[in-house]
């Protein structure tokens, strides 16, 4: 049995929903259905697919549990500036927090987060007494109520350390960070130590700040006109901020060849706004996998004897630009004087060197029993020598260390050098970082929270709903739908997508029948069946 929809209200009678034959016929080609915003149903679900796609994209792993429970972790840490918002000035008192990747969404998705990626032996701080106790973590059990959420004011880890990163600051320069502002890669020390024992506690660095140049270094490099230069040792074009040698006589094909470098070279600069060239000194990205900050080193200085040796890079020093300046000439005046240096010793060591060749085939043959002598030496056991001796000096001045991939395999572990290396892990072994589990939508479709779509999703709820409430909802569901069905069946059958108007002007006719689904609903109470326990 079906119900006519109640007659219209006076003053529904101006809205574009009356049942008049011209008032839908104009409808029919008004704008909403020619507007970019109309949509078939199979367009609204293939969009809908796509947002969660994205979202999954975006939100890859579980944000169902927070990490304070598994204690002391190296992970992936936000700070949030809506619950602690740094002062103004940094030697204003502060009670920095962190939170785990869940809590950033689950407890502070609509907040000001800082992402400051992954921090050594971190727990998180949300709930605890580094929040007021309005901000409260969601995702715990509440041990007063054994619910979860609501958990608050708990004492937070006092092995957690805090560098300025917690209050929106970075690298030596202290800049407040602005992603879409930044230019260029900043990189990440190992971190030997804490700012409480001289180190950076893990900081990020612009390229330009280690090498005294700020961190607008690009904009001086951009000024500066392209000149050939003998100062880089490493120069022949090979894209280590150098230029190729100029030929003295050069013929017409080295001038167009020269020509094309430079239009290439402009092309180069053009493409490379938003990703400027690292400043002179500074190695290539791709030539290093770790660094210790200069301030790190200086920390622990025993660390300073292995630059330039295998596994490490040659120290990249932290020079302010006249310093820069002055390094250049004094190595041009080195460079004449090891020159002639070089010569004489040449000059001065021609004869012994000569006398040294002839005397050594002499006394190879003069005693052939001491070649028999010597593997019986090597037999004899004795303690390991300590790499340091056969070590470069240790480089004079302030720089940084950058090392390659297998730089833990050099280091002299000897009883005398192994004391430097165990309080730092970090050196002996790399770290193994805490990695959320991806959550079962992200592992069933390659990447999001919770488990599949939308629909599945309510399918899931439907089952955990109360048995009486779920007949309430299904009775109210089915007429409701005796009541759309009409609805949706005229636009199916002309093959016209359904707007927004049309949708609002139908429910304006419905809103008369509120009453009918309240009494569907109200039907069900009439069922005094109780659910079994067990079921």
């Amino acid at each position: 049995m079906t119900m006519d929809p109640p007659p219209v209200s006076s003053d529904s009678q101006n809205t574009p929903g009356t049942v008049d034959n011209t008032t839908t016929q104009s409808r029919t080609n008004s704008f909403s259905q020619q507007s970019d915003t109309s949509q078939t149903a199979a367009d609204f679900i293939r969009d809908q697919l796509q947002l969660e796609a994205d979202a999954r994209e975006a939100l890859p792993y579980s944000i169902e549990n927070c990490t304070k429970p598994l204690g002391s972790l190296r992970q992936n840490v936000f700070a949030c500036l809506t619950c602690n918002p740094p002062p103004e000035n940094p030697a204003d008192p502060f009670k920095p927090a962190g939170v785990c990747y869940s809590c950033s969404v689950q407890c502070h998705g609509e907040h000001e987060l800082v992402e400051i990626f992954q921090k050594r032996n971190f727990t998180c701080d949300c709930g605890t007494t580094r929040f007021t106790p309005e901000q409260q973590c969601t995702l715990r059990i509440n041990p007063e109520t054994n619910t979860k959420g609501g958990v608050h004011s708990e004492q937070p880890d006092a092995n957690n350390k805090y560098n300025q990163n917690f209050s929106n600051r970075f690298c030596a320069c202290s800049i407040d960070y602005k992603p879409h502002e930044q230019k260029g890669t900043m990189f990440q020390c190992l971190g030997l130590g804490t700012h409480e024992t001289g180190g950076c506690g893990e900081d990020w660095y612009h390229p330009g700040c280690l090498v005294g140049q700020g961190p607008n270094w690009y904009e001086k490099h951009a000024k500066q006109p392209k000149q050939p230069s003998s100062d880089n040792s490493n120069g022949n074009g090979n894209g280590n901020n150098t230029l190729p040698p100029i030929s003295e006589d050069p013929t017409p094909q080295d001038g167009a060849d020269q020509q094309i470098d430079g239009d290439q070279g402009v092309e180069e600069e053009e493409d490379d706004d938003d990703d400027p060239a690292l400043p002179d000194g500074f190695p290539a990205e791709d030539a290093f996998d770790h660094f210790l900050c200069y301030k790190c080193v200086e920390a622990y200085p025993w660390i300073k004897r292995y630059a330039g040796t295998p596994g490490f890079l040659p120290a990249v020093f932290f020079k302010k630009d006249r310093e820069v300046s002055l390094s250049k000439k004094r190595k041009l005046e080195d460079d004449d004087i090891g020159e002639d240096s070089e010569r004489s010793k040449r000059v001065k060591s021609g004869p012994e060197e000569a006398e040294a060749s002839l005397a050594a085939p002499e006394s190879a043959d003069a005693d052939p029993q001491v070649k028999n002598e010597e593997p019986k030496k090597e037999e004899v056991p004795h303690i390991a020598e300590c790499k340091l001796q056969s070590l470069p000096p240790t480089p004079a001045g302030q720089f940084s260390l950058f090392m390659t991939a297998d730089f833990r395999d050099h280091f002299c572990r000897c009883a005398s050098c192994f004391p430097n290396l165990e309080p730092h892990p970090q050196l002996l072994e790399e770290e193994e970082a805490y990695e959320p589990p991806l959550s079962d939508g992200a592992s069933e479709h390659n990447s999001t929270h919770g488990s599949g779509s939308l629909y599945e999703r309510g399918e899931s709820a439907l089952k955990n709903v109360d048995r009486v409430r779920a007949i309430e909802g299904v009775m109210a569901y089915n007429h409701l739908k005796e009541r759309l069905k009409p609805f949706f069946q005229q636009f199916a059958e002309s093959g016209k997508a359904i707007g927004a108007e049309d949708i609002k002007e139908y429910f304006a006719k419905l809103r008369g029948d509120e009453q009918a689904i309240k009494d569907a609903g109200d039907a069900a109470k009439g069922d005094h069946r109780q659910e079994q326990d067990g079921y």
